[in-house]
């Protein structure tokens, strides 16, 4: 039975090296993606998360032949003859990868039954931008209690303008668009890193993808789609996660497989909290050994301060000398892991309005999205249960700097998003037992 709780006993500054791999949030797309080409596709530097995992699975009951070399880190995906079009109830809110396999569904049998979504608890995140893009190109949606079904005779290229740059509808327009008769056009859209990633992927696939200045894509469709293999690149989320964890100890953590261009803003607001670099092609590494200094930080879509590197900085606000503000943009219910940190003596006081950056969009609403951090902040040994992926890393690194030991309970949202954490954490020096 897979461990749901750790017992975390501090253990001094974290010192050492980690390797990211690729992120769950580009893995798992590129998976979708593979199945629309003309034979197996080769995916390389793959983490071992649950999000894979849950991935290849749905993927094996569609009758998509899936092969998996954890250890290596290498997926092989081709989808065979004979693909089925209903994703099982049994995927019912496991991740969000069912709505992304709509459209290429669509194009492989015509129609689709996808169960309903799931993913972290951080706010609504609904699936509306999706199922207009996908009307808008030709597919006839019906709504049911349990899921989507959606039938198209052929899908056409058409005009679109996202109301947000959301990462997911631009990741299923650019999954639908490239077999699509005719141009897609979309503005308004997501450009983050990992987006770039799948685009390119389809590229290499034979898709004809075009990114413009103003988040403008631009989709010629094809007749088909060939086989293609990739390396992904390292997870900048994960990478942001340890060179906090070393400075938030007063340690030194170097990470390596995670290019500087993808941490750019990560990096310059680190230094302005005082953090000093050693950065080469290799690896990146982060010191604070004069302290650390309070940072006002609002979070945004990409190029902006992304929104799951907040997390970690939370935590990491607590030690700087001062006080600290986050505003959290992108989404509406996103702090719901400060009660774990407050338990553990953090001060953090949450507000309903916008503090540290412009008015955003959750301003005429009562979406708790802004944060005001006290700082140093002395942390205790708690008993906590995380609510998400990023929440289960500040808790853990929370419990690194607290005075007795913590029992974090929830971790199988830590593994569901982050490879080999525990392992990671013992080679940096970290005491962590089961607590089950």
């Amino acid at each position: 039975m897979p461990t749901t709780a750790w017992s975390v006993t501090p253990s001094g500054p974290l010192h050492g090296d980690v390797h990211v791999r690729g992120s769950k949030n580009a893995v798992t797309k590129h998976m979708v993606a593979a199945i629309l080409g003309d034979g197996p596709s080769q995916i390389r530097n793959v983490p071992e998360v649950g999000d894979v995992a849950i991935t290849r699975d749905m993927l094996r009951s569609l009758g998509v032949a899936v092969e998996h070399d954890e250890q290596q880190g290498v997926i092989t995906v081709g989808r065979g003859d004979d693909v089925r079009a209903e994703v099982p109830l049994s995927f019912t809110g496991l991740n969000r990868i069912p709505i992304l396999l709509l459209g290429p569904l669509l194009h492989l049998a015509g129609e689709a039954f996808v169960p309903l979504v799931g993913g972290d608890r951080i706010g609504r995140r609904p699936v509306d931008f999706h199922i207009e893009a996908l009307t808008a190109l030709g597919a006839e949606i019906e709504h049911r209690d349990d899921g989507i079904v959606a039938r198209a005779t052929r899908l056409r290229g058409a005009r679109l303008e996202l109301p947000y740059p959301s990462v997911g509808a631009t990741e299923t327009v650019l999954l639908t668009a490239a077999l699509a008769e005719g141009r897609t056009v979309l503005r308004n859209a997501a450009t983050e890193p990992e987006v770039i990633e799948l685009a390119l992927f389809l590229q290499r696939m034979g898709a004809r993808i075009v990114l413009s200045p103003g988040r403008k894509w631009t989709i010629d469709g094809v007749d088909r789609l060939q086989a293609a293999e990739v390396t992904l690149e390292g997870d900048r989320n994960e990478a942001f996660s340890y060179l906090v964890a070393g400075l938030v100890t007063g340690g030194d953590v170097r990470v390596h497989g995670c290019r500087q261009d993808r941490l750019v803003t990560a990096l310059t607001t680190l230094r302005g909290m005082g953090a000093r670099f050693d950065i080469t092609d290799d690896y990146v590494l982060a010191t604070a050994p004069e302290g650390l200094r309070p940072a006002a930080v609002q979070t945004d879509t990409h190029p902006g301060f992304m929104t799951d590197w907040q997390t970690p900085l939370m935590v990491l606000f607590t030690q700087a000398s001062g006080m600290s503000v986050l505003h959290e943009t992108v989404y509406e219910d996103r702090l719901v892991y400060v009660p774990a940190l407050q338990q553990m003596g953090a001060e953090i006081e949450l507000f309903s309005t916008c503090l540290g950056g412009e008015s955003c969009r959750f301003h005429d609403t009562n979406a708790v999205h802004s944060a005001v951090v006290k700082g140093v902040s002395r942390l205790r040994g708690a008993e906590v249960e995380v609510p998400d992926v990023r929440a289960g890393f500040s808790s853990v690194i929370a419990a690194a700097i607290a005075d007795s030991p913590s029992r974090i309970g929830g971790i199988r949202h830590l593994v569901r998003g982050y490879h080999r954490p525990a392992e990671q954490f013992a080679e940096l020096g970290l005491s962590i037992t089961p607590a089950d």
